[in-house]
């Protein structure tokens, strides 16, 4: 056969004679994926194979769970009987399994071609993937992919490396059917495939907008000791000892002066979660592996999350936003796209973001915020979700309140002894590798997170908006830092919603010079701080709007 020939005869295979794949069929295959282009010439591709059947049969079971998911996800009951009625595996039938890898510990090394994305070494093994398929296609072979996995769990049974990531589970052997020459899914009239590929000249450069400043912000409230005094008066004068309700009594006065009236509302409050991939993540400074950050956002859009469950006991509305995370959702995802890139550098050797997408986060953060304020909303609480981002959180904490390193690290998503120590160390090693300019801006942008730097630009934004702000646990802190020393005005308008048990959370609330509402030791993010400590807002509101006065109760003064 001729190369277009094997091109266009390979097929996605899902059925299999009982052949056995000779050796030298796979590894002249695997030699053929070997010669594939890899970036910086890493050598990053890792191939297992897999024999078993006891490893086949528990394979099948993660398939047949994830499948399961998958029927959930359909359109309509007729797309879900013709999706059930695909066949999409052949893990038990093949006679060989192959599970193709990349390896992410190439990028703790500077790597020729990645600065652009990270994602470029596992674009090196999906070329070898290819490679492989038309290598057994031309010898009479054949591959299925199987990608309906929970690749965590995955990992975890064939006791892959935390480095190690699998493109999926590949299922090799003697095709037993042609398909009637055409793709699978095509000759079962599941999708026909366009006859010629999308091809488009661009002959011009296209510009990006330059992001509006938000640096300077001019404050939208003034200081009104008017107001002020009137509401002290107000509360003073509700039927109880004077400053019995505790910090009620000044929640109910901050919320008041914010909204500049004796009978504040609280209106279509939102929780607004930002997730994003951190390249730092690939040095082992989490407890869980990068992709946890895309399977978190898939359970919020489930709502199986603890913010979901927390958002509806309150009747919160919840917005999940995609700041940065390293996968492509589906267009028809509920939530906001608003990625920066898929991921930042790892800012232990290189820049986490350019200056172009260090303003792009602002200019995110604050068209976010304002979509929320133009449905009525005057309270918006923020989150958070990135694996790696306590790392980034705690070196940008110790560089806008000069401390220690070791002062800001903590335990994140539960690394402890020898992997706090090498955490601590690397972050270390990354500040000390830094050689750019010493202004704030060129320090956020080399270590920032671009989920981080949104919320940071949206806090600003509400408080141009006039809103309450609520303030989660430590990373969402550090980007109040971030927001504060951009405009100290933002303080007025923030409502601290508890202190996290990450050692450097009580040390920003410290600086700031502020208490927080809850001590519960949480340390999830998410925003599960502000949604849990919403109803204790709520109560400072209504005690000051319905709670009666000494006059209109008829109840005497104290003396």
């Amino acid at each position: 056969m001729t190369l277009d020939e094997i091109i266009q005869s390979r097929r996605d295979t899902r059925h299999f004679t009982t052949d056995l794949v000779p050796d030298e069929v796979i590894q002249k295959a695997l030699l053929a994926g070997h010669h594939a282009p890899s970036v910086g010439l890493t050598d990053a591709t890792k191939y297992y194979l897999i024999k078993s059947d006891e490893i086949k049969k528990a394979i099948k079971s993660l398939f047949l769970d994830y499948n399961q998911k998958a029927e959930n996800c359909t359109d309509d009951e007729l797309q879900k009987l013709q999706y059930q009625a695909l066949k999409l595996e052949a893990i038990e039938e093949a006679p060989l399994g192959l599970v193709i890898c990349y390896d992410r510990s190439v990028l703790n090394h500077f790597t020729i071609g990645t600065v652009g994305s990270n994602e470029a070494v596992k674009y090196s093994s999906v070329c070898a993937a290819q490679n492989i398929w038309l290598s057994l296609t031309e010898q009479g072979y054949s591959m299925g992919w199987v990608s309906i996995l929970n690749y965590y769990q995955f990992k975890q049974l064939l006791g892959l490396p935390e480095n190690i990531e699998p493109l999926g589970y590949f299922c090799v052997g003697k095709p037993s059917t042609n398909y009637d020459n055409q793709p699978m899914l095509q000759q079962l009239n599941w999708k026909q495939k366009s006859e010629k590929p999308f091809v488009q000249e661009i002959s011009a450069v296209a510009f990006l907008p330059t992001p509006e400043s938000l640096r300077g912000t001019k404050q939208s409230y003034f200081n009104n000791s008017t107001i002020s005094e009137a509401l002290q008066q107000k509360i003073d004068n509700k039927t109880k000892p004077t400053g019995s309700l505790g910090t009620l009594e000044s929640l109910a006065k901050q919320i008041g002066t914010v909204f500049q009236t004796l009978e504040p509302k609280i209106t279509k409050p939102n929780m607004v979660v930002f997730a994003a991939d951190h390249g730092i993540a690939n040095h082992g400074v989490s407890a869980y592996p990068q992709d946890v950050t895309r399977q978190m956002v898939t359970n919020f859009l489930e709502g199986g999350a603890a913010i979901n469950v927390f958002c509806k006991q309150n009747n919160i509305e919840l917005t999940i936003v995609d700041a940065g995370v390293n996968y492509d959702f589906p267009t028809n995802a509920n939530l906001i796209s608003a990625k920066i890139g898929k991921g930042t550098q790892s800012f232990l050797h290189v820049p986490a973001m350019s200056k172009t997408e260090f303003d792009l986060c602002f200019e995110k953060g604050k068209e976010i915020v304002n979509s929320i304020f133009e449905t009525g909303s005057n309270c918006i609480g923020f989150g958070e979700m990135g694996i790696g981002n306590t790392s980034t959180a705690s070196v940008l904490m110790s560089i806008l309140l000069e401390l220690p390193i070791e002062d800001c690290v903590g335990k994140g998503t539960g690394v402890v002894d020898e992997k706090l120590i090498q955490k601590q160390n690397i972050l270390k090693k990354a500040l000390e590798n830094y050689n750019g300019t010493n202004d704030l801006e060129s320090k956020l942008a080399y270590f920032g997170g671009f989920e981080i730097l949104q919320i940071a630009g949206g806090m600003l934004q509400a408080k141009q908006n006039n809103m309450l702000i609520l303030v989660d646990g430590f990373i969402c802190s550090v980007a109040f830092l971030i927001a504060y020393k951009m405009n100290p005005a933002v303080k007025e308008n923030a409502i601290f919603c508890h202190s996290s048990a990450e050692q450097g959370h009580q040390k920003i609330l410290n600086y700031l010079d502020v208490q927080a509402l809850l001590q519960l030791d949480l340390r999830l993010g998410e925003g599960t701080g502000c949604a849990v400590a919403f109803p204790i807002i709520q109560s400072a509101v209504c005690f000051l709007n319905e709670m009666a006065s000494f006059e209109s109760a008829g109840i005497s003064k104290k003396e």
